[in-house]
């Protein structure tokens, strides 16, 4: 079966996240007066061909912990559908 993986990473709360202070400042220049935070990530989609989604979870997983994600300063999160 086919399966489509999203991966959102972002840094991890707490660490500093220059691209997201750069454009929280920036929103009240073009108008927007009421964000009070922006963190910017990653997306990352993966087609996976598995015999299930367990399995396409566990290839996604296993992705983002040794090539995509940065563990030591980001966080991430999969979602698995059916495509």
């Amino acid at each position: 079966m086919k399966f489509l993986a999203e991966i959102e990473i972002l840094p991890k709360k707490g660490l500093l996240d220059p691209q997201g202070k750069a454009v929280t400042q920036s929103m009240p220049r073009i108008g927007i007066e009421n964000v009070a935070e922006v963190r910017v990530g990653r997306f990352i989609t993966l087609d996976i061909d598995a015999s299930d989604a367990k399995a396409a979870e566990e290839t996604a997983h296993t992705a983002a912990k040794k090539l995509l994600a940065n563990l030591i300063m980001e966080d991430y999160q999969v979602r698995i559908t059916a495509a």
